[in-house]
C-alpha cells in the first residue's frame, strides 16, 4: 500500500471505527430498553445489575461487546451465564451504523465509480460537514427500529416512547438544521439543472428532484403543502386534547374488561366439558385462546372504528382547509400571485416558502401522511372484516418513519413489509423453535424500512421493472 493510499483511507477508517463504537454503545442502550420497557421499569434507574445475583455492575462489565468477551460470557460475581444476545445486538447495531455511514459518505470516496457509490442519496452529496444532523436523525431512527423489532417480536407490542422519540428528534433537528442553512446561505431561489437548489449566496444545495431537503418537502412555491401540513398538525393536536378531555371517546377502552370476561367464560366452558374426562397434564385446554390471538375474537371492532374515524376527521378536515387557507393568506398579506414569465401560465407566489418552514412542513406531512395511510387501512380493514386489522402501534411506527425519512419512504416501508413477511414465512418453514414462528407486522416494517434507506436505487429499479417506467424516489 502506498503512502498516498494509506493517508487517503485513514480518515475513512477512523470514521468507520467511530461509527462502530457509537453503534455498539447505542446497542447497549437498546439491550436495556428491550429488557426494561416491557417490564415497566425505568431506563436510567435502577442501575444495571446482574439478573441472577443482583450485584450492581461496574463500568468494566458494561463495555459494549468487549465486556462480554472479557468476561467469557459469565457474570464476574456469580459466574452465571450471560446471554450472547447482548454482544450480538451491540455488534449488529454497530455494523448497521457503519453501513449507513458508508452508504451516505464512504462508498462515494472509497469506490467512486462502483455500483456501491450509486447508493448515496442526493442530500449526502453536500458532505458530512454540512449534513451530519440528518445522519444523526437516521441513526436514531435505525436504533429505534432495532429496539422495536426485538420488543414487538417478543411481546407483540410497540412501546410508544420508541416511536415518539425519533419523531420528536426529527421535528427538532430537521427544522433547526434547515434554519441554520437558511441563515448561513439564504433561502432557495430557483432549481438548477440536475438536482441542486441555488441558495441566495450562490451555494448549490443538493436535494432529491423536486424537493429541497433529505425528505419530501414543499417546493419554494408550494404554500398549499405548507398549509396542509400545518392544518393537519393543528387538527391532530386538537383531537388529542379532545380525547384527553373525554369529548372524543377512546377506542377499545373496554377491551381489557372484555378479555377478562372472555377468558373466564372459556375457562368455565373448558372445565365443564372435561369434568368427566381423566386429567392429562400435557393436554392443551380446549377453547383456551393464546395471548397473541384472543384479540381477534373481540366482537365490536366495527363499532370502535367509528370512534377512530371521529378522531381522524379533525386532522383530515383541517389539512384540507389549510391547503386552501395558506395561499389565500399569502395573497392577502404579501400580494397577488403572478405569472413566472409571459410564456408560462403557471402562477407563482409573491414570496418563496422559507427553507425552515418547507422542511418543518415536510416532517409534519411525513408523520401525518405516513401514519394516515396505515390508519386508513386499519379502519377500512376492520370495517370490512369485523376484526382489528392492524394495531395502532404500527400506525405510530410508520408515522415516526415518515417524520424522519419522509412519507414516501414510510409508505414504501409499510407496503414493502409484506414482501419481507413473505420471505420470513418461507424461511420460517425451514426452521424450528423460536425462529420458526410468524412475527408481528412491526418487525417486517422495520426491516423493509432499513432496506429502503440503504438500497433505495435497488427499490427504484424494482418498481421500474414492475411499472415499466423510470422511477426516481426522493
Amino acid at each position: 500500500m502506498s503512502t498516498l493510499t494509506f493517508y487517503t483511507l485513514l480518515p475513512q477508517a477512523i470514521w468507520v471505527a467511530f461509527m462502530f463504537a457509537y453503534g455498539a454503545c447505542v446497542g447497549s442502550l437498546i439491550n436495556v430498553l428491550v429488557y426494561r420497557l416491557p417490564r415497566g421499569m425505568g431506563v436510567v434507574r435502577p442501575a444495571s445489575r446482574c439478573p441472577s445475583c443482583q450485584t450492581r455492575l461496574t463500568f468494566r462489565e458494561n463495555i459494549p461487546v468487549l465486556g462480554w468477551i472479557l468476561l467469557r460470557g459469565r457474570c464476574r460475581f456469580c459466574k452465571q451465564r450471560i446471554s450472547p444476545e447482548y454482544p450480538i445486538v451491540e455488534t449488529v447495531v454497530g455494523l448497521l451504523f457503519v453501513l449507513l455511514y458508508l452508504v451516505f459518505y464512504g462508498f462515494d470516496e472509497l469506490a467512486p465509480r462502483s455500483a456501491l457509490a450509486m447508493l448515496q442519496p442526493e442530500w449526502a452529496m453536500n458532505g458530512l460537514g454540512s449534513t451530519w444532523p440528518i445522519l444523526l436523525v437516521y441513526l436514531i431512527l435505525v436504533g429505534s427500529l432495532v429496539a422495536i423489532t426485538l420488543i414487538d417480536a417478543r411481546t407483540a407490542q410497540i412501546p410508544l416512547v420508541l416511536v415518539w422519540t425519533p419523531a420528536l428528534v426529527a421535528l427538532l433537528i430537521h427544522t433547526a438544521h434547515a434554519a441554520f442553512v437558511q441563515v448561513r446561505h439564504g433561502n432557495p431561489a430557483f432549481l438548477q439543472p440536475g438536482i441542486g437548489w441555488k441558495l441566495a449566496d450562490g451555494t448549490r444545495w443538493f436535494a432529491a428532484p423536486g424537493h429541497v431537503w433529505s425528505l419530501p418537502t414543499a417546493g419554494v412555491h408550494d404554500w398549499w403543502f405548507v398549509g396542509s401540513a400545518m392544518g393537519g398538525a393543528a387538527g391532530l393536536a386538537i383531537a388529542v386534547v379532545l380525547l384527553e378531555l373525554g369529548l372524543i371517546r377512546r377506542s377499545f377502552a373496554d377491551y381489557d374488561e372484555w378479555e377478562k370476561a372472555e377468558r373466564a367464560r372459556q375457562a368455565s366452558e373448558s372445565s365443564t366439558s372435561h369434568q368427566d374426562e381423566p386429567a392429562d397434564a400435557d393436554a392443551p385446554v380446549a377453547g383456551a385462546a393464546d395471548d397473541a390471538e384472543i384479540w381477534i375474537q373481540y366482537p365490536h371492532a366495527r363499532r370502535e372504528m367509528l370512534k377512530e374515524i371521529a378522531f381522524v376527521a379533525l386532522p383530515l378536515g383541517l389539512g384540507v382547509v389549510g391547503a386552501w387557507f395558506a395561499p389565500w393568506l399569502v395573497e392577502q398579506t404579501v400580494g397577488p400571485w403572478k405569472q413566472a414569465s409571459p410564456y408560462a401560465p403557471t402562477l407563482v407566489p409573491p414570496i418563496n416558502v422559507p427553507l425552515w418552514l418547507s422542511v418543518l412542513s415536510g416532517v409534519l406531512a411525513g408523520y401525518l401522511f405516513g401514519g394516515g395511510i396505515v390508519w386508513a387501512i386499519r379502519i377500512l380493514g376492520s370495517l370490512a372484516f369485523g376484526k382489528e386489522a392492524l394495531g395502532l402501534g404500527d400506525v405510530h411506527l410508520v408515522a415516526a418513519i415518515g417524520a424522519c425519512a419522509g412519507w414516501i419512504d414510510a409508505v414504501l416501508g409499510f407496503f414493502g413489509a409484506a414482501f419481507v413477511g413473505l420471505a420470513w414465512t418461507l424461511l420460517a418453514g425451514l426452521m424450528r423453535g423460536k425462529l420458526g414462528r410468524t412475527l408481528p407486522y412491526g418487525p417486517y416494517i422495520a426491516i423493509a424500512t432499513l432496506l429502503i434507506i440503504i438500497a433505495k436505487p435497488g427499490v427504484e429499479w424494482f418498481l421500474g421493472r414492475l411499472t415499466g417506467m423510470q422511477i426516481n424516489l426522493p
